[in-house]
């Protein structure tokens, strides 16, 4: 194994990846808690999760569906990130952020024990999965610099879900609207990691991927983004005639759920706690007890789409600057934006000041655009 210092590489005109010195410093802060309080000296990260938010934003993977192509050892004398040779020369011009040792393993070589040799210790290092509940509490707590990109992705997804709903037409096809929100997705340098569509034939879906079916009378666009590791999540509908009574009456009572689901998410909750909440919520709003049943509630947001997916075995308490993503649903309804909760209360992220909007409880939410 070698190791690369960025010097070798050429900064011009190159990518550079977003890392705060600030928040970075603080996330080792965090990260070496994590080392106190388990008695040891070095941890293992691995995942895509971890990675992105440990290197503040670093782009490790190759594949959307692959593991990472990087492997990060963090000790007490420092940082350690352990790619494959093939990946290097990108890493250190692009993704490393300072202070951050690059070593290279062969492209055939065996990533995570190379990581994990790369340290001084004289034990095994932690591993990731050993401490997941610590580490996503240490993730919980969005610091300025990411939080700021992270409303300027929301925003910017927000933009694109009208440029492109507005244009849509009934026989529009469901290809050629999540392709069209794809390239844009991909032109703002964020990668489509969910993308869906659901004309009015196929409203009972709540997971619809796009078919050659064209949109008809109503439809539903689903995006979750990801750029600098965070991943933002948002849900709209469109309708090409006014709408049927029971339609809009159900589109009321869904932002009613999502209404009681914000009220219950403060500083100190409990996700499970939060979840039961839901479940009541469904049944106030005239949905039926069992409609949480059909389709994951959403949770915590940020370097996962669902950081976890909230369920009565979740126990994660909510802190300020923490990011959401709830999504309830029910029959032909859903509703679902990425907020984060500020000292203010929560604030919605993914907004577009051109989509039309009600008031409710106070805060806007989005209504089916009628075109």
């Amino acid at each position: 194994m070698t190791q690369t210092t960025t010097s070798a590489v050429s900064r011009r005109e190159a990518r550079l990846a977003p890392g705060s010195r600030t928040d970075r410093a603080i996330k080792r802060r965090r990260v070496l808690d994590i080392l106190d309080g388990a008695g040891q000296d070095s941890l293992l990260l691995t995942t895509n999760t971890a990675l992105t938010w440990y290197l503040d934003g670093s782009r490790v993977h190759i594949s959307l569906a692959g593991d990472p192509i990087a492997a990060l050892l963090v000790d007490r004398d420092g940082d350690h990130l352990v790619t494959f040779n093939n990946e290097a020369g990108r890493i250190a011009a692009e993704e490393l952020p300072a202070g951050v040792n690059l070593h290279t393993v062969p492209w055939y070589g065996n990533l995570h024990q190379a990581a994990a040799a790369v340290g001084n210790g004289s034990r095994p290092p932690l591993a990731e999965a050993d401490v997941t509940a610590q580490l996503r509490a240490a993730r919980q707590q969005l610091l300025p610099a990411e939080s700021a990109r992270y409303s300027m992705l929301s925003a910017e997804l927000a933009g694109i879900m009208t440029d492109v709903l507005s244009a849509a037409r009934p026989d529009t096809t469901e290809f050629e609207l999540v392709s069209a929100l794809a390239a844009r997705v991909v032109a703002a340098g964020a990668e489509p990691l969910v993308l869906l569509c659901n004309g009015s034939s196929r409203s009972t879906f709540r997971h619809p991927l796009a078919t050659h079916s064209p949109l008809g009378r109503r439809a539903m666009a689903v995006v979750c983004a990801r750029r600098d590791g965070l991943v933002a999540n948002i849900t709209r509908w469109v309708r090409f005639d006014a709408g049927t009574p029971e339609e809009r009456d159900a589109e009321a009572r869904i932002a009613a759920v999502e209404a009681d689901i914000f009220d219950a998410t403060v500083p100190g909750a409990r996700l499970d706690r939060i979840f039961a909440e839901i479940q009541a919520a469904y049944a106030r709003h005239g949905f039926g007890a069992d409609q949480w049943e059909q389709h994951h509630q959403g949770g915590p947001a940020g370097y996962a789409g669902r950081d976890p997916r909230v369920t009565s075995e979740v126990t994660d308490t909510v802190v300020l600057d923490q990011a959401f993503t709830w999504n309830p649903s029910g029959p032909g309804v859903k509703i679902e934006d990425t907020v984060q909760l500020t000292d203010s209360g929560l604030r919605v992220l993914t907004v577009d000041r051109r989509w039309p909007v009600v008031t409710v409880n106070g805060l806007d939410r989005p209504v089916t655009l009628q075109l």
